[in-house]
């Protein structure tokens, strides 16, 4: 595989770089050294807030591009990029249909921090593996001084079946993406992790030619449009396996850092 265009690498983060205990492996770290040393950018791409990303890349916070709320906020060394939020009638209207739908968990994800007014332990051990700043509230529809970027659906009995076709004609006026197996987010409809990319790449002077992807989940669809080559992880739902150009090992097995390590050994084969 001729990977001697690549300027920018943007990654997934739960399924995809993060394995199953949510933890980015040494090798990553190591990669993405070597990546900074051959002029070659890498940007995570997740639904989790900025601030959940940051920690989970404290070696290299600093340095990193970071695309979170899916595609909602882009932020690099510390400057907001991109910022796309949603309409307050429509986050009122999904709030007051989800809740007669019960036994869902809302979280509403701000600019400053998420919210939250349920914190029950079941919802609380997936919700703390996502979202690192947040706030209880008594009731989320008076969240009033915050911009919100997305609402996320956390539905413990599978987001699929159970959520997924009571909210769907959201569609209309809101992206409505599956984002992980009790998860679906919703943001506005310019929000998404392909817009972001373009608006990435344009600032950076980079192009679709110049771009490497990976994913898992639905919401990492629109990545690969923007991308000369996309990977698709082994344990990535069956439509992004489809989309995909190329698949990769899982992410417990090391498939975004396999495909990094190959990029940098033909990188140094090519300059001897």
């Amino acid at each position: 595989m001729d990977y001697s265009k690549i300027k920018l690498i943007i990654s997934d983060m739960d399924g995809t770089l993060l394995n199953s205990r949510h933890e980015v492996s040494s090798r990553f770290f190591k990669a993405f050294q070597q990546l900074k040393q051959n002029n070659i950018q890498f940007a995570v791409a997740s639904g989790r807030q900025y601030y959940s990303l940051r920690e989970r890349m404290e070696p290299v916070k600093e340095e990193m591009i970071y695309i979170a709320e899916n595609g909602a906020i882009v932020i690099q060394d510390g400057e907001e990029q991109h910022l796309v939020p949603m309409k307050m009638e429509l986050v009122e209207q999904l709030i007051k249909e989800v809740r007669e739908l019960g036994n869902k968990y809302l979280i509403l994800c701000g600019r400053k921090q998420a919210y939250i007014e349920n914190d029950a332990p079941e919802f609380m051990e997936p919700f703390l593996n996502h979202y690192e700043k947040y706030l209880l509230v008594d009731d989320l529809l008076a969240v009033k001084d915050d911009v919100i970027l997305k609402v996320t659906i956390c539905d413990l009995q599978g987001a699929e079946e159970n959520s997924l076709p009571h909210v769907e004609h959201f569609k209309k006026e809101l992206q409505v993406k599956l984002s992980g197996e009790i998860w679906i987010d919703f943001n506005d409809l310019e929000a998404q992790k392909g817009n972001a990319l373009k608006a990435l790449q344009k600032k950076l002077g980079i192009t679709k030619e110049e771009t490497m992807a990976f994913g898992d989940y639905l919401n990492d669809l629109e990545l690969f449009e923007h991308a000369a080559i996309g990977f698709a992880v082994e344990n990535a739902h069956a439509e992004v396996k489809q989309a995909a150009e190329y698949t990769t090992s899982s992410n417990d097995n090391f498939g975004v850092e396999v495909i990094l390590e190959d990029l940098l050994k033909k990188k140094v084969t090519a300059q001897l």
